[in-house]
């Protein structure tokens, strides 16, 4: 049954990945990757609210099954993030690419100690 609720998960994360990706880029026209960060840190909140869920006893195997791993371990995506850093690096569009790195780094670990911070609140 675990397997079945990642491969659900992974396959709603996949598809919310693509087009949450394709419709933020869209409306930027930027060569910077909004739709990559947007995902990564949409992704970082959920595992925060989860994290702080089980810190408060909560979290049953199933939803960190489904949401935990299949779901944000389908949207969240580091590879697409390193691709399109260096994609800017070789584009000679560097000052996108260290921004790139620093705002999804500190916006991730903003979202997800957030979020961690909102479920300790509400689950507390």
């Amino acid at each position: 049954m675990t397997v079945l609720l990642v491969a659900l998960g992974g396959a709603l994360g996949a598809v919310a990945r693509y087009l949450i990706d394709r419709r933020v880029q869209r409306a930027s026209d930027s060569a910077f990757p909004w739709g990559t960060l947007t995902v990564n840190v949409v992704g970082s909140a959920i595992l925060g609210l989860l994290a702080g869920w089980a810190l408060a006893g909560g979290e049953p195997e199933a939803v960190r099954s489904f949401l935990g791993i299949g779901l944000c371990g389908s949207l969240t995506t580091f590879s697409t993030f390193g691709y399109e850093t260096v994609r800017l690096v070789t584009e000679r569009a560097r000052l996108y690419a260290a921004a790139n790195v620093v705002v999804t780094v500190f916006a991730g670990f903003g979202a997800a100690a957030g979020a961690l911070v909102l479920a300790a609140a509400l689950f507390g």
